[in-house]
């Protein structure tokens, strides 16, 4: 099958977000992609540390989602893209979430980013909740199982490894890489990472400059980049199969090997 990644910069305008989003979902389907990763905060950029997300979060029937799942329908398409959820009960913060939707148009889940952006100057649990814990979202692709993780959570290999263990074979990871020195060489270094330890595909879709540092890609269970994008704009599409994760896991039973297992901390 093939996967896509997609990158662009998120502005403010929620509806030209939503039409750049089609616009390259449309994109990856005429290159014969099943699945399209976009990034985080695909539906409305974070903007400056001061500015509330709260009220521009929608609901998971809102416009943003309605509007990925009629281009999932129509182009037969699974689409991965980052939005902001509303809270309940909480007017000054909202979920970063990844939604997920499938080629018949339905909701395949969502994913509320656990680990908070709380370095390099920002803070983002003053606009955002962390999800929970225990919900992961994990879901069937073509030849593929998805597992979700959204950008600062690339840091936390036990989060990649809890996703292999329900049986990920390919990794989602929707972001918005702060830029700055070195940052870019330290995505790709932690994007290879996760594949390796967890012998499985990397699809990591980021937003682009200048606050951003795309370099969207998909990397091989062996680390092997096999597609990459610079700073613009655009869409990427890999070949990706289950007998290539399979093969590499056989070569490298890595997770045969393990002697412990992950579970979240107590809250």
């Amino acid at each position: 099958m093939k996967v896509a990644v997609a990158q662009f910069a998120a502005g403010f305008d929620k509806a030209a977000n939503l039409a750049a989003c089609s616009r390259l979902a449309e994109q990856a389907a005429q290159a014969g992609a099943e699945l399209v990763v976009l990034p985080e905060g695909a539906m409305h950029d974070f903007g400056p540390q001061d500015l509330v997300l709260a009220p521009f979060a929608e609901p998971l029937d809102g416009p943003f989602v309605t509007g990925l799942a009629a281009v999932a329908h129509r182009r037969g398409l699974t689409i991965v893209a980052g939005m902001f959820e509303a809270v309940e009960g909480d007017p000054s913060r909202a979920y970063n979430t990844v939604v997920a939707v499938g080629p018949d148009g339905s909701l395949l889940g969502r994913y509320r980013k656990q680990h908070l952006f709380d370095a390099l100057g920002w803070i983002e649990s003053e606009r955002l909740v962390a999800g929970d814990t225990a919900e992961l979202l994990v879901f069937g692709c073509g030849q593929l199982t998805v597992g979700v993780m959204t950008c600062y959570d690339v840091r936390f290999p036990e989060l990649g490894r809890a996703l292999a263990d329900r049986g990920a074979t390919l990794l989602a990871v929707p972001s918005a890489w702060v830029a700055g020195p070195r940052k870019a060489a330290q995505f790709r270094s932690l994007m290879t990472a996760r594949a390796v330890e967890n012998v499985c595909y990397v699809a990591a879709a980021v937003q682009c400059p200048p606050s951003y540092t795309a370099e969207s890609c998909v990397i091989d269970p062996f680390s092997a980049p096999l597609v990459e994008l610079d700073v613009a704009e655009g869409v990427a599409v890999a070949d990706v199969t289950a007998a290539r994760v399979a093969e590499c896991r056989a070569r490298m039973p890595s997770l045969r090997h393990r002697r412990w297992q992950v579970s979240p901390l107590p809250t």
